[in-house]
């Protein structure tokens, strides 16, 4: 059982630690380590078809060399420091469960691939940091996007219990490891579930979190509604030492973006509005008695100095509003290209792969940060001719208009750029694929100052 004094668990509306002290953990998530995403490190599609494209090109060797080099400059012991200097207590880290176990050998832990999140865990703790351990892709795909490492728009796991008894069993093997460590501040089982028939869910969390308990009675749970975590009438009761997660993005911060204040896609973003989604997604939060966690949320950036001020000024809203409703929060994301984190890769890297993401972009081929308007000379009849012949077809989770854009372009095209970015490693010596690795570590790194800055003086309050 967990007896350190820094040790967290929920009491009442707020986490405590064993002193009884109230801890409000704000901080980053880890977006793009160990679950890649394709705006985040600059490939296209899916982790999984990436992987497999690169390790065609480069050999297996050669592979695990890049990765792992990948892996161990993302997040170093400067990254750490320069967290807590910021003030941050917490790091949510997002995981594949493709480092724990293979679907070519269900149900067998891949130990080795702990020893990346051991070392992260244990830097954090050195600053003083929390971590919530978020698994974010899982077998099947528990969503119908590409942070779920999901090369299709169909969330199979929902309809094989082989998936979900998959993740049971790996959920036990973590909680099992981190049962006796103080600073892991908890787990967050599912990111981002979406479980088109609602129906799945909620007898899958009833099991899992029975399945964890039994393993690891100590640490607070962290979960996430249906439907990309902002529905939380699946919960048919409120588990004990629980956080219940919501997600908290504004439309106005988005890539396709409108002013602010101002309409996008005809509604209007402001704060008062900003204030009066953020208290419709906790709502179950505030009428359980439970904590208030944002676990994502933030804008994106275009370069452009008027819309990023805009977007600063959403994000400062943003966290006025927390600070007014005591809830924790975690920032999407620490480091990426260029688009959203607090520090972004330069050198090599985007000297090697800046051009193919200029085309990812013009092709609109990632979802998050697309304008929607790509393209628009090929999809705009495809859209405008669905409209007509299906008026009444709103597929899960988000309607016609994205289906059409997840399908053509973030599925379709996105595969079909998969190779090119695959090439662009093929005839690199070591030494060369070493330093293109090396350009996310954080001495190599770009800092959004701004945004640094208004993060640091929101922690300082």
């Amino acid at each position: 059982m967990l007896d350190n004094q820094v040790a967290l668990r929920v009491s009442g509306s707020r986490l405590v630690d064993a002193a009884g002290s109230p801890v409000r953990l704000r901080g980053v998530g880890l977006g793009g380590w160990m679950n890649m995403e394709n705006f985040i490190t600059g490939y296209p599609a899916n982790e999984g078809t990436m992987r497999t494209a690169v390790r065609e090109v480069l050999g297996e060797e050669r592979y695990e060399l890049f990765f792992d080099r990948l892996l161990t400059a993302f997040f170093g012991e400067r990254d750490a420091e320069l967290l807590a200097g910021m003030g941050v207590n917490c790091v949510r880290i997002p995981i594949n469960y493709r480092h724990f176990e293979s679907d070519e050998r269900p149900m067998e832990i891949i130990e080795d691939g702990f020893r990346h999140l051991d070392r992260v865990i244990d830097l954090c703790a050195a600053e003083g940091i929390y971590s919530v351990i978020d698994l974010h892709a899982l077998p099947g795909s528990q969503n119908q996007h590409w942070h779920s490492d999901n090369p299709t728009h169909i969330a199979a796991f929902w309809q094989h219990r082989h998936f979900q008894d998959r993740v049971v069993h790996l959920w036990e093997a973590i909680a099992d490891r981190y049962r006796d460590h103080p600073w892991v501040a908890g787990y967050n089982p599912v990111n981002e579930p979406g479980d088109p028939s609602g129906k799945v869910i909620g007898p899958f969390y009833d099991r899992l979190v029975k399945a964890v308990r039994d393993a690891d009675p100590g640490h607070v749970l962290f979960m996430d509604g249906n439907t990309y975590s902002t529905d939380f009438s699946v919960f048919r009761e409120v588990y004990a030492n629980t956080v219940f997660v919501c997600h908290d993005y504004a439309l106005a911060g988005f890539a396709h973006g409108g002013p602010y204040p101002g309409h996008t896609r005809g509604e209007w973003c402001d704060r008062a509005q900003l204030e009066q989604a953020f208290e419709k997604r906790t709502r179950f939060q505030r009428e359980t008695g439970t904590p208030l966690w944002v676990g994502e949320f933030g804008p994106v950036y275009t370069g452009d100095p008027v819309v990023d001020a805009q977007r600063y000024q959403i994000l400062a809203d943003q966290l006025d509003i927390y600070d007014a409703h005591d809830a924790g929060w975690s920032i999407w994301t620490y480091k990426d290209v260029g688009l959203q984190g607090l520090v972004h890769a330069t050198g090599p890297y985007l000297e090697r792969f800046g051009p193919f993401i200029e085309k990812k972009r013009r092709l609109g081929a990632d979802r998050w940060g697309s304008t929607m308007e790509e393209s628009s000379g090929v999809l705009g009849p495809l859209h405008e001719m669905l409209e007509t012949e299906f008026p009444a077809w709103h597929p899960y989770p988000w309607g016609a208009r994205y289906q059409i854009d997840d399908l053509i372009r973030h599925v379709l095209i996105a595969q079909a750029l998969v190779p090119e970015y695959a090439e662009l490693l093929r005839g690199l010596p070591d030494e060369e694929l070493l330093a293109l690795a090396d350009s996310f570590a954080l001495p190599a790194c770009t800092r959004r100052q701004p945004l640094i800055d208004l993060l640091a003086g929101s922690l300082g309050r």
